[in-house]
């Protein structure tokens, strides 16, 4: 599996997950090298699904440390901790995959199946990726960031605002990135919707993760509890599963 995925760029992509992230500016050095590694897979090089979703979140991440040096958030202690744990759980899955090991989520793995092809379309695939990023890492890394920082996932506190801010940059940045993956025929459409695609992306974006707090602290209730923590994950992988194959399938293409 891992030869007829990664190809003669395997032992690249061993090398940049090799790397363990510990803060922002080290996750998007290695989502920038883990972007031109992906651009490099047989035989869909630069149609590589996988690279779509990385070049998105690339962007993201990009702007929330854009933001982090600005001092724009309240906590920046918290952002930069969610960051790198959220990052790690990507990671992980990647170098769980690149083993062929078991352990790799579903939710991940409807994406990364694709990557040695048939080719998919840009959108619903940059769209299946963060639906198992948002869905099933998310509230993972919130548990974890909160642990470690000693404090918990309260609504209205300073990390709350602090991470409804990302939904600001995601609709900053949501216009130029879905444009960039439409053909030209498709621009012609998309200019006479005006905003409303813009419009109807951003608030699916903003209710997912607002869906992801509210499992996270669920999961923080029940996070010394090993069998409700399985029982927790089982469920959002296959939720993130289900959704990821309906992003991946011809149904999929309408969001082209």
């Amino acid at each position: 599996m891992t030869e007829s995925v990664w190809g003669p760029v395997r032992q690249d992509m061993a090398d940049v997950l090799a790397g363990h992230p510990d803060d922002v500016p080290a996750v998007v050095d290695q989502l920038t090298k883990l972007q031109d590694v992906l651009e490099r897979v047989p035989p869909l090089l630069v149609s590589n699904p996988l690279a779509d979703f990385n070049k998105l979140y690339l962007t993201i991440t990009t702007s929330v440390l854009e933001r982090l040096y600005a001092g724009r958030f309240a906590d920046p202690a918290f952002l930069s901790r969610l960051d790198v744990e959220f990052a790690a759980r990507y990671f992980d899955a990647l170098r769980q995959w690149s083993d062929a090991s078991a352990g790799c989520p579903r939710a991940w793995s409807v994406l990364f199946h694709r990557i040695p092809g048939p080719d998919a379309r840009p959108l619903p695939s940059a769209a299946a990726g963060v639906n198992a990023h948002i869905n099933f890492d998310l509230p993972f890394a919130l548990v974890t960031t909160f642990d470690h920082l000693g404090s918990d996932p309260v609504d209205h506190s300073d990390q709350h605002h602090d991470y409804l801010q990302i939904n600001d940059i995601f609709a900053e940045s949501i216009p130029g990135l879905r444009r960039g993956f439409l053909e030209k025929w498709q621009l012609i459409i998309d200019m006479m919707n005006g905003d409303l695609d813009d419009w109807w992306q951003g608030e699916l974006i903003e209710y997912t993760r607002n869906v992801a707090w509210r499992n996270s602290q669920k999961l923080w209730c029940v996070r010394h509890d090993l069998q409700a923590i399985g029982r927790e994950r089982a469920r959002l992988d296959g939720t993130a599963e289900a959704f990821g194959k309906l992003l991946m399938s011809p149904m999929g293409a309408i969001l082209q």
